[in-house]
């Protein structure tokens, strides 16, 4: 009977349509966001080829260890939204606030860290009139932090939503879009941190 109960299930789930997470509109936003960031990506490199001596000799004097922390911070930080937007549909309240607090905490780490290494490079006289690469470097890692802290307030928003016991449709793919802003200041990081720090 079991095994006849789960052939029926796995048939319905094989039959649902498959489900975008968010808004049509998050997407938009976001694809947008990333075009722009391949814009700058590809700048940096065709800059780079120009002077491929310059931009070596200048990243030489980056530490790989901020990189590597800050990348599984916020590694980190995705897989508990991962597991708090899983929560959010199992209607879990306590599980879920938690991990999107926990996804702060990992923000917070990056934020801490990227102000070090703000303060390091200050430190040594090291600012984006130093050099071109130097210009690129502050200008990616800028924006890239303004979108961490915009991810920040929107994991607040996750937070407080997921401690409702009931959302509405609407509701939840607003929840389901901002947790696909954050992967994607995520997924901005794993590309810009080897572009930065290890390319040669």
């Amino acid at each position: 009977m079991t095994t006849i109960l789960d052939d029926v299930r796995a048939f319905e789930l094989r039959q649902r349509p498959r489900h975008t997470p968010g808004e049509a509109g998050v997407w938009i936003f976001i694809l947008g966001d990333m075009s722009i960031f391949s814009a700058f990506f590809v700048t940096y490199l065709v800059y780079r080829s120009r002077d491929a001596a310059l931009f070596n000799a200048s990243a030489e004097h980056l530490k790989q260890v901020f990189g590597v922390i800050n990348t599984l911070l916020l590694l980190c930080s995705s897989l508990l939204v991962v597991v708090g937007i899983r929560a959010i549909r199992r209607m879990s309240t306590t599980i879920a606030p938690w991990c999107f607090v926990g996804a702060m905490v990992c923000g917070a780490g990056f934020a801490t860290m990227k102000f070090l290494e703000y303060g390091d490079k200050v430190h040594h006289h090291i600012t984006p009139n130093t050099n071109e690469f130097w210009m690129y470097f502050y200008i990616l890692t800028g924006l890239h932090f303004f979108h961490l802290l915009m991810g920040m307030g929107v994991l607040i928003y996750l937070t407080v939503k997921s401690r409702q016991s009931v959302l509405t449709v609407k509701e939840f793919a607003f929840v389901e879009g901002g947790a696909c802003f954050w992967h994607m200041v995520d997924v901005l990081w794993i590309v810009l941190f080897p572009l930065l720090y290890f390319v040669r």
